[in-house]
């Protein structure tokens, strides 16, 4: 966060208030994914649904794979797949599905949550485009 930020939440546990707020009312879906390989989701807000037709609760523990298909850019997913592997940052657009099934072309940033240089976590934000 930038450091006036800091400076008006220091010493207070409002930075996660903040952020929760920031990512349940964000026209954008926002997908976090935990740092294992496997990549399983521990939080969707509520574009998410709006995106995908996925409740937020539903995806939990599963992976953004769901999202693919038989149209989805191997290559682009390949770009993003390597990107992790590497501790960077990705932003590219696929075809992806909904939960009905209808395509959609998904454009999405994905970005590390480090800890100093560990990662915690990835945060997905995506939209249709």
């Amino acid at each position: 966060m930038t450091s006036s930020l800091e400076k008006v939440f220091e010493g207070t546990n409002a930075s996660l208030a903040l952020l929760q707020v920031l990512a349940e009312n964000s026209f954008d879906s926002i997908l976090v994914t935990d740092a294992s390989a496997a990549g399983k989701i521990i939080y969707a807000n509520k574009a998410f649904k709006k995106l995908t037709g996925h409740e937020p609760a539903d995806v939990l523990g599963q992976t953004p794979r769901i999202l693919q298909g038989p149209g989805t850019d191997k290559k682009v997913i390949d770009r993003l797949s390597g990107a992790l592997k590497a501790g960077g940052r990705f932003e590219g657009k696929a075809i992806n599905y909904k939960k009905n099934g209808t395509p959609l072309i998904m454009h999405w940033r994905v970005l590390p949550i480090k800890v100093g240089k560990k990662i915690m976590a990835w945060v997905a934000i995506q939209r249709e485009g």
